[in-house]
């Protein structure tokens, strides 16, 4: 994986879990992503972009990521939300800001019917 796509992953994973604020858990995955992918610089620039302003990081990522993965593949884009979807759910659930996070972002790169497809084939097992 390239650097600017460990970027993206990272930042995109991150800003979900702290959308409603990081738990351990949620510490846990980014560390064991960050191992897998050998990304531990980028899961760095991904929590000083975050800490740089806390109450607007989710905006300012949105405008990055929109630039960043705006020349992804449509299927690429479904990946990505997909990945988040499931690293949120292996608490068990997914709670309400997340599921809102991630429809912005869905929206913004034109995914939202491949994601709600996805959410509502997964809550159906």
């Amino acid at each position: 994986m390239a650097p600017e796509e460990k970027k993206v992953h990272m930042l995109l994973k991150s800003v979900i879990f702290h959308y409603h604020g990081l738990d351990d858990e949620e510490r846990e995955n980014l560390e064991e992503t960050a191992n897998k992918l050998e990304a531990h610089k980028e899961l760095a620039w991904a929590n000083q972009f975050i800490a740089e302003d806390y109450l607007t990081s989710f905006e300012r990522a949105r405008e990055f990521l929109n630039v960043s993965i705006g020349d992804y593949s449509k299927k690429k884009r479904v990946e990505y939300i997909n990945m988040v979807w499931e690293a949120n759910n292996l608490k068990g659930f997914v709670t309400e800001l997340e599921v809102t996070a991630m429809l912005k972002l869905a929206r913004d790169w034109r995914v939202e019917v491949e994601l709600t497809d996805l959410i509502r084939r997964k809550l159906a097992l």
